[in-house]
């Protein structure tokens, strides 16, 4: 039955969340992390459990599916659907319940896993289950999937912890699906319930030996624990009444069943005991997959509690990114393949014991040539470089894509090296080489060929791909999804892997618990082609999308866009690094790197759109993005949102116009250049003063928000310009448009102390560093001034000269846009390998032995660091801290805030002042708060050092001041 916008606008009225049907919120939800697309009817955030109801309601009426999404990260295609998508995980965030001497949580399906178990920290327990998608992926989806993750070898998958579900059925009652004794199991059936059906009708169809023959024979191994082979039907026969000695919980068959049998709104999960403090990784490094696999079924003899692997094309794909390159530490030449395996013990003896024992057995074994011990940060850092496997798989330029589609098989762990020599010849049929990687000793690798999924030939490839490795996991007697699931890509393969009495069974479930279709269609069972309703138009003509800036290092912007693989790394808990701090504030799906992408591409390639730029959908999209550049370096395919939100602004102006504000913000240097010759004034009558409100007004700034006040203090560098016989390089200070209007104080700081630390400084004024051009995306602007910089600075700077530079934002675009944005590259280039920030710079030189602690007071100080969004992005934050480590009494500590909120002219947009604020309020200004009356704040950014005081009323230093300060007198 059609849908009427009216019939939505009624049920938008009895609903107490909202629902959203307009062309934004289906662009962004017609995809989640696989290679499917469909533009769903609308979006509901259903606030309460009498939403579920009235929607299930709707639904029957309308003949619609409702389909239940958390993070959206699943790779099946579970989440794509022509109905209504649910999204829980705006609303249902609630953690009702912790029972620690029962060792159990109660949670809303929109709880993240993370979460859950950063609030049981102190309790001695946790949720065992561990995807790489843990500090985004939420209960419900992982109810949903039957997730498992690295962990699984150790504390099983989410259906072993699962105690109870609410779930509201087809009809809208509402049940808790429990342990049910025989007495309660009978008592439900007696009651004539929705609920009493569904058990009468499970216990009819399939309390019978010759249908659990039938069952078993298809099913995959017992000991493979891990497997999402459509509903566990298997699971049945484990519990009373159908033979097993177990009580019947209906929950155990929920898990798995990919949202397609009810809407579940709360969640009882059993927890774990913390594993032993004391850990090691050994990481044995191999010249092949196939001799990295013959050593797993050895290791699995030791007590691990992860055995995971990587081979080299993931590894291959972390060499370029920023985060994760100085992860790769413990690699030891070009491997193959390497296994990660995790040991845990209760004392540093038995650990020591557990790992030479470990050491030996792959010493005996003689395949691995390289067996580094990782301890401490090098464990978390090496298991992240695991985790961001599927991200980083995005990193692919082009179109030729790493495909999820087998990635999710699983055999036995005695199978497994004869099943990778048997898929790896299929390949070979196929022309293809396979990305391996995750988890070994499950017996379940992910497994992806690489496919060109806008190409019919390759769709086909894809299609007998699938279904000719379905094959050879039958043989084997594995399952085709080991945690995935099955969703659109494998579900139509179920009638084949099962054979088709096994599939009516399946069948049989779904019409027992979801008899009028409500429930996420297209998936499990009556599942779409595997071949249909994919993300790209098979053999379309790309669209030619002319940008003014360069794009080419990802074939286009078009491609850049379609970078994003729908991971969700944007959607991680904040304290995880700083993306994304918009979504951080509204848990609003618009407000990710990952909508925006989609958005991007959604438009770019549709064919109704002269000017896609101009779109409401990309302006509404990219309002909230402060381009911070976390995306840049914290997603694992580099999807850099910074960089499309400039050309998009540069688009729009070039179509509609500027506004008043924008110029304002843009070219504020010509205006402060003017009003600086009479600071005090200025400050009296448009600062702080007579004119500030009418300044506020009439360029749309925010009421509360104080305005930066400008400096009145007069430079003094009367420093050496040359130095005999000196090994320390020269020094160009570069005094950006900010510190020489705002921070002329800090200016001087920096320069008196590397004078005092005995450097040659020469100051660089008048160079306008284009910062506000290119976040306004005055894009024309900012390449004449980027220009002008490279071409008066590049000849200055002698072989060992440096240019230093003090405000992040400023002296970081020396190694960011002005590398593909000036006319002279290589130039450029040269420019950005010398271009430092000072914290750099000092922290380099006190490696060097150049710089001394002795130079500095001995008195003690407590100092906590927040640095700017872009020395996150382009540096790191550790200079920082060595910085201010120097004084050997100093203790600084780094806050583990994202973005302060400010992001340049954003925090003072009237319309923006909120949710800076409320960016600010995650992490940063509670850590401020907190902090005793005595501890220092450093903060290197100008905007970052307004929005603590703005938002704290706490004063922080920039760390050279703070430093120099420290300087003996």
């Amino acid at each position: 039955m059609a849908v009427a916008q009216r019939d939505l606008i009624r049920l938008s009225k009895k609903l107490k969340g909202s629902i959203h049907w307009d062309s934004l919120h289906k662009r962004m939800y017609a995809t989640d992390a696989s290679v499917y697309r469909e533009l769903p009817l609308g979006v509901v955030y259903p606030k309460h459990v009498n939403d579920l109801k009235v929607l299930i309601g709707f639904a029957d009426k309308h003949n619609l599916s409702l389909t239940a999404r958390t993070a959206g990260t699943s790779l099946a295609g579970q989440c794509v659907t022509d109905g209504l998508v649910l999204d829980f995980s705006k609303h249902f965030t609630q953690i009702h319940e912790i029972d620690i001497q029962q060792r159990r949580a109660v949670v809303a399906p929109g709880v993240i896993r993370d979460a859950l178990n950063e609030t049981l920290s102190k309790s001695g327990l946790h949720f065992g289950p561990n995807t790489s998608t843990s500090n985004r992926c939420m209960l419900g989806g992982m109810v949903g999937n039957n997730s498992s993750g690295t962990t699984s070898i150790r504390y099983g998958v989410t259906r072993d912890k699962l105690i109870a579900l609410e779930m509201v059925l087809y009809d809208g009652s509402v049940v808790t699906l429990k342990d049910e004794t025989m007495k309660s199991f009978e008592a439900e059936i007696a009651s004539g319930s929705t609920l009493g059906g569904i058990y009468q009708g499970l216990l009819e169809r399939f309390n019978s030996k010759k249908v659990a023959a039938a069952i078993f024979e298809v099913f995959p191994k017992e000991e493979i624990h891990r497997r999402n082979t459509g509903y566990a039907l298997d699971i049945l026969y484990q519990m009373q009444p159908f033979g097993g000695d177990k009580p019947f919980n209906l929950a155990k068959l929920i898990a798995g069943s990919e949202g397609t049998l009810g809407l579940v709104s709360k969640i009882t999960l059993g927890l774990d005991p913390l594993p032993p403090a004391y850990k090691a990784l050994v990481a044995p490094q191999y010249h092949s997959v196939a001799a990295c696999l013959t050593d797993v079924a050895m290791t699995m003899q030791h007590p691990l509690y992860s055995c995971e692997l990587m081979d080299k094309k993931i590894l291959d794909c972390t060499i370029n990114n920023a985060k994760y390159r100085p992860y790769r530490a413990f690699i030891s030449g070009d491997p193959k393949a390497v296994l990660l395996l995790e040991l845990c013990e209760s004392s540093p003896q038995q650990l020591e014991t557990a790992v030479s024992s470990l050491l030996a057995s792959l010493q005996t074994s003689g395949k691995a040539y390289a067996m580094p011990v990782l301890r401490g940060e090098q464990i978390d850092q090496a298991m992240e470089l695991r985790k961001a496997g599927l991200g980083l798989l995005g990193n692919m330029i082009g179109d030729n894509k790493a495909v999820a589609c087998i990635e999710d098989t699983a055999v036995a762990v005695t199978d497994l090296s004869n099943y990778i020599t048997d898929f790896t010849a299929l390949m070979k049929d196929f022309d293809q080489e396979v990305v391996y990687y995750a988890h070994a000793g499950a017996g379940e690798l992910h497994l992806r060929p690489i496919l060109n999924l806008k190409k019919s030939e390759d769709i086909q490839k894809f299609k007998t791909i699938t279904e000719a490795v379905a094959a050879l996991v039958k043989k084997y007697r594995g399952s085709l999804s080991g945690e995935h699931g099955d969703g659109i890509v494998r579900g139509s393969l179920l009638p084949e892997m099962l054979g088709e009495t096994v599939y009516g069974y399946l069948k049989a479930v779904k019409q027992l618990l979801d008899p009028k279709g409500i429930f996420n269609r297209g998936k499990i069972v009556d599942a779409w082609d595997i071949d249909t309703h994919l993300r790209y138009e098979p053999d379309r003509e790309e669209p030619q999308v002319n940008t003014f800036l360069d794009f080419s290092e990802s074939q286009g912007l078009l491609r850049a866009a379609e970078q994003c693989n729908g991971s969700g790394d944007c959607r991680k808990l904040p304290g995880n690094g700083t993306l994304c701090p918009s979504y951080h504030a509204t848990r609003n799906e618009k407000d990710t790197t990952r909508a925006r992408a989609n958005v991007l591409r959604e438009l770019l390639t549709d064919p109704q759109y002269k000017n896609p730029f101009e779109h409401r959908d990309l302006k509404k999209v990219m309002d909230l993005c402060i381009s911070c550049k976390a995306c840049s370096s914290e997603c694992p395919s580099n999807v850099n949102v910074a960089k499309f939100k400039a050309e998009i602004q540069y688009q729009y102006r070039k179509a509609k116009g500027e506004s008043k504000r924008d110029r304002f913000f843009a070219k504020s240097d010509e205006r402060m250049a003017w009003l600086s010759n009479f600071p005090k004034t200025s400050n009296r009558l448009f600062i702080a003063g007579l004119f500030t409100n009418a300044v506020k007004s009439i360029f749309g700034l925010a009421p509360k928000r104080k305005l930066p006040k400008l400096s009145a203090h007069r430079f003094e560098f009367n420093g050496p310009e040359t130095m005999l016989n000196s090994d320390k390089p020269g020094v160009f200070l570069f005094i950006d448009e900010f510190s020489e209007y705002f921070d002329k104080e800090i200016a001087q700081d920096a320069y008196d102390l590397l004078l005092a630390l005995g450097y040659v400084v020469k100051p660089i004024r008048g160079h306008n560093s284009a910062r506000a051009l290119l976040s306004k995306g005055y894009l024309e602007e900012a390449t004449e001034q980027i220009n002008i910089n490279v071409s008066k600075l590049a000849p200055q700077l002698g072989m060992h000269d440096l240019l230093v530079g003090i405000e992040p934002s400023a002296i970081l675009s020396f190694r960011d846009e002005y590398r593909y944005m000036s006319a002279d590259k290589q130039a450029a280039e040269e420019l950005a390998q010398k271009t430092l920030l000072i914290e750099e710079f000092i922290a380099a030189e006190a490696t060097a032995g150049r710089i001394s602690s002795e130079a500095f007071t001995k008195e003690k100080k407590r100092i906590k660091i927040h640095n700017h969004c872009y020395q996150k992005a382009l540096s790191d934050q550790k200079c920082t801290f060595d910085m201010l480590n120097l004084p050997e009494n100093y203790k600084p500590t780094i806050i583990p805030s994202g973005c302060c909120g400010m992001a340049g002219s954003f925090g003072y947009e009237r319309e923006h002042y909120n949710i800076s604020m409320k960016i600010g309020e995650q992490t940063l200004f509670p850590a401020i708060i907190k902090a005793t009356s005595d501890t220092l704040f450093a903060a290197n950014g100008t905007s970052c050092r307004h929005q603590i005081a703005d938002g704290t009323k706490r004063h922080a230093l920039h760390p050279v001041t703070i430093l120099k300060r420290a300087l003996k007198a």
